[in-house]
């Protein structure tokens, strides 16, 4: 029962805080309380950017849904009442068979944690609703992809289900209808599919696929709460410093589209090269997918100049937008974005993890551009990241074996032992030795080898995917997308295009600046700090700072 102040029986503020809403809705610091990426949204709806309509629940939800098990009183009924100003503002209903409102429920913690916690998409889907969805966007083919990764999401991330249980059944459809990509699928195949997943829920979870898009909601935004406690979570915040006690809150938002055909897709662009600081757009794009589909590695994108060739109204959009936050928030951006029928939205802005010598450079350009102060830049900028531009790098004249060569998607260099996973390299850094993780990609589970290696390699992926991510913000050299490797787990080994075969415990150099894997081990040099660097260190010798 609320007071006329508006605070819940306990002493509670409001659970839901929708985007743009006025000033105070959320009192305190707004990042505490509604996360990063809750914290974003408010802020860019405020700034009039092309955000989908949605509202986030306080990270307070999450403290006190896991202290009793169960969804805090009153947040049901707060829930109910947001979703139905996103109807009105949608023109469509959660759960109408005739125009049905999907939704997506993410997680979003005050401090970023990129994909150790969890996310369920195109909820408010069933029997009823896809049909629905099927003839208002007049696309079967689409609706029924939205379907299947509802059923594979949701029994992953709120029953437990093992996601390749449901891989599994989808190669063996390509397989046997003779397809290779998802994506060559109609739909009939995704009824099929839609089908044969929902009798996977019931065998391995030992209950029906929920037909009620509130149970759907309501039991999806208790799962991304207990996310904040997963393993991968857990680990992360220990090797991060980030307090147990925090919680995650929840953004809750009408679905956009990038599956809807040649004239939609998704992507994640920066304001400037993470890798490089180099100014100017950089990213990825996909075309005709959602999300997940690129963060994820598990498709290469392509990068943001095919988009703008594709769209080029849309991606003048993005730059615009691009360049508007970039100024709002005083820093590089890392901007996740869909277009759905030729229409930009922007989906979460956060602060860009970047490598060493990228954070030097940008924190001088925005010096030199006028957006922050000498003073600024020079806290700005880690004392780490300085000494990590003094590490070794590849001898530019020294003779090299190049087994392949792939994307670079965070620069310096490291030699070591190759391992494939992540076990191995947990292992083999525990005896001593300097690691190189070697995989096909890398997910969240792969959180401790990730920190265990001195390089990071992978075969499939592209610069926004988790590996190139979480690389940068590890200050590790990292390449991605290296189409000439092929890694075979089982046999615990990776052979190139040239037949040179690799084994685990082998020795490999990674070059993040060229995005060269060589064979052994490549002699470096030590280089002098020049450029932005020496700049940076002159103005904190000005100002008094030591780096």
């Amino acid at each position: 029962m609320r007071d006329p102040a508006g605070a819940t029986g306990d002493g509670h503020g409001s659970w839901v805080v929708a985007f743009g809403a006025a000033p105070g809705a959320a009192p305190g610091d707004p990042v505490a309380v509604l996360g990063g990426k809750g914290a974003g949204l408010a802020a860019m709806a405020a700034l009039g950017i092309p955000v989908p309509p949605g509202f986030t629940i306080v990270a307070e939800a999450c403290r006190r849904t896991l202290a009793a098990g169960t969804l805090p009183a009153g947040l049901t009924e707060e829930v109910r009442a947001a979703l139905r100003r996103l109807e009105t503002e949608a023109g469509a209903g959660f759960g109408d068979p005739r125009a049905p409102l999907l939704v997506a429920v993410r997680s979003g913690a005050r401090a970023s944690m990129p994909g150790m916690m969890d996310t369920v998409l195109n909820l408010g889907l069933n029997d009823a609703t896809v049909e629905g969805l099927a003839a208002r966007a007049g696309d079967a083919r689409f609706a029924y992809d939205c379907y299947r990764r509802l059923i594979q999401t949701y029994a992953h991330v709120v029953l437990g289900v093992a996601e390749h249980r449901f891989e599994a059944i989808l190669d063996a459809c390509k397989t046997e209808r003779g397809l290779v990509l998802d994506a060559d699928l109609g739909a009939e195949d995704w009824r099929r599919v839609v089908a044969l997943y929902r009798d996977e829920v019931e065998r391995r979870a030992g209950c029906a696929f929920p037909q009620d898009p509130a149970e759907q909601l309501r039991e999806a935004i208790a799962a991304v709460f207990r996310s904040w406690t997963n393993p991968r979570a857990v680990a992360y915040r220990a090797l991060h410093g980030i307090p147990d006690d925090w919680g995650t809150a929840a953004t809750v938002q009408c679905m956009v589209f990038g599956n809807l055909g040649p004239d939609s897709g998704t992507g994640v662009a920066f304001t400037r090269d993470p890798s490089t600081g180099a100014p100017g757009l950089s990213g990825e794009f996909l075309a005709n997918a959602q999300g997940e589909d690129v963060v994820s590695g598990i498709r290469t994108p392509g990068p943001l100049a095919a988009f703008e060739a594709r769209m080029p109204a849309a991606f003048a959009d993005l730059r615009a937008v691009a360049e508007r936050l970039e100024r709002h928030f005083g820093d590089v951006q890392d901007i996740e974005f869909t277009v759905q029928r030729g229409r930009l939205f922007i989906l979460q802005t956060r602060t860009a993890k970047r490598s060493a010598a990228a954070a030097v450079r940008i924190a001088t350009d925005l010096v030199h551009e006028g957006i922050i102060d000498r003073d600024t830049a020079v806290r700005r900028v880690d004392p780490s990241a300085l000494a990590g531009l003094l590490r070794p790098v590849l001898d530019p004249r020294a003779p090299r074996t190049v087994l392949a060569t792939g994307l670079p998607a965070a620069p310096g260099a490291a030699c070591g032992a190759v391992a494939f996973t992540s076990e191995q390299a947990v292992q083999m850094a525990g005896q001593g030795r300097a690691v190189v993780l070697c995989r096909p990609e890398t997910s969240p589970e792969d959180v401790y080898g990730l920190h265990a290696a001195c390089g990071i390699v992978t075969t499939r992926g592209g610069f926004t995917s988790h590996a190139a991510t979480v690389a940068r913000g590890l200050g590790r050299p990292c390449v991605v997308g290296v189409h000439g490797l092929r890694i075979d787990l089982a046999g615990g080994a990776m052979t190139s295009a040239l037949g040179i075969t690799v084994r685990a415990g082998d020795t490999v150099t990674v070059d993040g600046v060229t995005g060269q894997i060589a064979l052994g081990a490549v002699p470096m040099i030590r280089p002098e700090p020049s450029g932005p660097a020496a700049l940076l260190m002159e103005w904190a010798a000005d100002l008094g700072v030591t780096v």
